[in-house]
């Protein structure tokens, strides 16, 4: 299981700041003593993804909400499927409705989206990962749904592991000294190319791990061949359901797919009283 991110609290009282402002005019409208049963459905088959976001949500407005969960984060689920049951105070029921349900679509079309390419892979040893390309605000979130659905998360942000790329290498004068300079730190080094004669620059440089820029199918083997394990690979740019497959036996240790986080297909939930 994915470890849950530690600034849940954080993200989920700006997401409320965002929708709440001070106050829900609308659900004042309902008596203040009214009690309410509710369950959130899916209208996709889904990957759930988002759990502890939702149950965030209601804490914060009121801690007298109870919520029954049918399943589990990292869990699959058809269209029609109810997943949970709620009970609390309609008013801060109908408050926290939009906020919890946008982390829950979001999270879980992350992890549902990644799932699908995990799966594709079947037995093949290379390995699914997320890029930087995140939502504002979510990046932990998304990455840890980027988890539930099976794939591999790369660097968290710019301050925990270091990527060379085109223009950190001319800023540098080469690859070699950009490599160079970057070992010292301590930090697994990694090393954007676009040619092979790069490559072989970054390898011989020592690079702990290279990124093969949109390279074609063949020029993937080559690397493969040349690196000969001294280096893990990564492929990035194109990958799509069409390639996946034909890029992954070429041998390569990685594949990193933006559109994970990047073009989020939100599943469709709705939470209705009972």
């Amino acid at each position: 299981m994915a470890k849950l991110p530690s600034d849940i609290v954080t993200v989920v009282a700006s997401a409320l700041r965002e929708d709440v402002g001070n106050g829900d005019l609308t659900a004042r409208l309902v008596p203040e003593d009214s009690v309410a049963i509710a369950n959130i459905v899916t209208r996709d088959d889904a990957v759930i993804c988002g759990i502890a976001w939702v149950n965030e949500v209601f804490r914060q407005l009121c801690p007298e909400i109870i919520i029954d969960w049918h399943v589990l984060d990292g869990q699959t689920v058809h269209s029609g499927q109810e997943i949970c049951r709620l009970k609390g105070p309609t008013r801060e029921l109908l408050t926290g409705e939009r906020t919890a349900l946008n982390f829950l679509q979001t999270l879980s079309g992350t992890a549902t989206v990644t799932r699908h390419y995990v799966d594709m892979l079947g037995d093949l040893p290379c390995k699914i990962l997320d890029t930087r390309k995140t939502v504002p605000g979510l990046r932990t979130a998304q990455k840890y749904a980027v988890a539930c659905g099976g794939g591999s998360n790369h660097r968290m942000g710019l301050y925990d592991a270091i990527l060379l790329k085109e223009n950190h290498i001319t800023a540098a004068g080469s690859i070699t000294t950009a490599v160079t300079r970057a070992k010292d730190t301590g930090v697994k080094v990694q090393v954007e190319v676009e040619t092979l004669d790069e490559l072989r620059e970054a390898v011989d440089a020592a690079a702990d791990a290279i990124l093969l820029d949109n390279f074609t199918l063949e020029d993937m083997q080559a690397a493969v061949e040349i690196t000969a394990g001294r280096s893990k690979l990564e492929a990035s740019g194109g990958v799509d359901k069409n390639n996946l497959l034909e890029i992954a036996r070429t041998g390569v240790d990685y594949i990193s797919i933006g559109a994970l986080t990047k073009h989020v297909n939100a599943i469709d939930f709705s939470m209705r009283f009972v």
